[in-house]
């Protein structure tokens, strides 16, 4: 395992200046702080989601939660402990019976797609981002050269030895499959509908019905005294004593001769794998399609640079550990292919406690099929299957939840589910959260009166920048700028970090 010598580089702006809300159209009532990243480690953006942190593309922000129009709490789902409701299996029962026999259901997707933040409501990025791309590519450059300089080394242990671990130069990019598609029996970490060849044989629902009639017939017998008869075929104990599961919903029989064929492939963004490449121009109309149809874009808007900026560029580097997933941690495409088309695509990144939700679209014509709700309980179950590979990967993170726009609800019926509370970072059951919600806007969920930020700033001079190629603590920047002007943002900038991420990021100083 090859020691990483990788750094989050970042360059903040703020958080002054209201933009328009894309949830209730304030003009001016959208206020987020924002920072652009030119580079991140997943170990350091899984702790500023748990601040409330969020990206879209390279940008970073935070919701300023007292002052925004509409609050965005960070929610999060309990993958491990989550069973589908009535309406999430009528979701998967409604896909499966699609692909069984064709049966196209009638009417528009019943719930909103799995996005974080949709592009008309994300913040505004400040103007001088747009210029960063050549910037961008000279701080690579130094943080290349700030990796490899021995004269720095002294000063950046504490961070990098914060830092999570580094790629495994022999470590595959992707799958074990030679295509990429992610199948049972190509990786772990695969999520494809169809036959499970080390699953025993898929029953008729026919027979597993009368199994349980006939099961509820010895019970009651037994309670009356009677003696029970025993059944040629014993039931399976998962289907007689337990509830049926995600996975059991999804993977549920299907007939030799399917109408349809679903595939679900997985596919690394960040760096592009030569799947992402090859499959860019079918996932770029999809998107175009969708931001049309579903958020009313003009032709122009979806453009392929806005589709790469937003969707595609990440500042997520591919990352491997031991103990961590296959597939790696980094930003993907979770790519849904119906006989051999594209019709849908969830962006997720996988970091060392969770897969965070980024967006999902999809192809207008494949609204009815409820493609926000199946996508994000796939997704969930995909978390399940990463989390036997990696035991701390447990959660599944739905982006913000928004209380003030009804149609944002939606993520709160994936439950057991916690908000973060905007003030001391601790997660709370949503249904405390609700009941609060229902009377304000913005609200601090932890109830104890005493508790505070656990990783709150105490010393902003060790807050890390990189100035002129070399990684310092912010008192020694300040010494060698002869009292710089600057505390005051770098105090702010520092204090929403906090001490731990705000000694590991470096700020990057012109």
């Amino acid at each position: 395992m090859a020691a990483n010598k990788s750094f989050t580089i970042v360059e903040y702006f703020g958080g002054d200046d209201g933009y328009r809300c894309g949830y209730c159209k304030n003009e001016k009532g959208n206020f987020s702080h924002g920072m652009w990243s030119h580079t991140m480690t997943v170990q350091d953006y899984q702790d500023l989601i748990d601040r409330g942190w969020r990206r879209s593309g390279k940008y970073v922000y935070k919701p300023i939660m007292n002052k925004t129009c509409c609050p965005q709490y960070t929610i999060r789902c309990h993958a491990l402990k989550f069973q589908p409701s009535k309406s999430h299996k009528k979701s998967l029962k409604k896909m499966n019976k699609f692909i069984s026999n064709g049966e196209l259901p009638t009417g528009q997707d019943d719930a909103e797609p799995m996005d974080s933040v949709c592009e008309e409501a994300r913040p505004q990025e400040p103007s001088k981002v747009c210029h960063a791309e050549v910037k961008c590519a000279a701080i690579t450059d130094i943080q290349k050269e700030v990796a490899e300089c021995p004269t720095v080394t002294e000063v950046q242990k504490e961070a990098a030895d914060a830092a999570p671990t580094g790629p495994e130069t022999t470590k595959k990019d992707l799958m074990s499959a030679p295509d990429g598609r992610t199948t049972a029996t190509s990786t772990k970490a695969g999520a494809v509908m169809g036959a499970d060849p080390s699953r025993p044989p898929c029953r008729k629902a026919k027979e597993l019905r009368k199994e349980r009639r006939l099961q509820k017939e010895q019970m009651r017998q037994k309670a009356d005294g009677v003696s029970s008869i025993v059944s040629s075929t014993p039931p399976t104990p998962t289907h007689a004593s337990q509830p049926k599961t995600l996975e059991d919903f999804i993977d549920e029989s299907l007939p030799d001769k399917s109408s349809h064929c679903l595939e679900v492939r997985l596919v690394r963004a960040n760096p592009p794998s030569p799947q992402f490449k090859a499959s860019f121009d079918a996932s770029y109309q999809v998107y175009k399609l969708y931001q049309m149809a579903i958020h009313k874009d003009p032709p122009d808007k979806p453009s392929e640079s806005q589709f790469r900026r937003f969707l595609c560029d990440s500042p997520l580097e591919a990352e491997y550990s031991p103990d961590g997933p296959e597939v790696g941690y980094g930003s993907f495409h979770q790519q849904y292919w119906l006989d051999g088309r594209l019709v849908a695509v969830g962006v997720i990144d996988i970091l060392p406690t969770c897969v965070s939700s980024v967006y999902l679209y999809y192809h207008p014509d494949s609204a009815s099929l409820s493609l926000g709700s199946y996508s994000a309980l796939r997704e969930i179950a995909f978390t399940r299957q990463l989390q036997k590979q990696s035991p701390k990967l447990c959660f599944y993170y739905l982006g913000f939840y928004i209380h003030s726009c009804p149609k944002m609800r939606y993520k709160g019926q994936y439950r057991p589910s916690d908000l973060l509370c905007p003030e001391t970072y601790a997660w709370v059951a949503i249904e405390r959260c609700i009941l609060q919600l229902e009377n304000s806007r913005y609200a601090r969920f932890n109830q104890d009166p005493d508790a505070g930020d656990a990783r709150a700033l105490k010393d902003v001079g060790r807050a890390m920048v990189l100035y002129r190629r070399a990684v310092m603590p912010y008192a020694a920047y300040s010494r060698k700028r002869k009292g710089s002007s600057d505390e005051t943002e770098v105090q702010q900038f520092a204090g929403l970090l906090g001490q731990d991420c705000a000694e590991r990021i470096l700020l990057y100083r012109a």
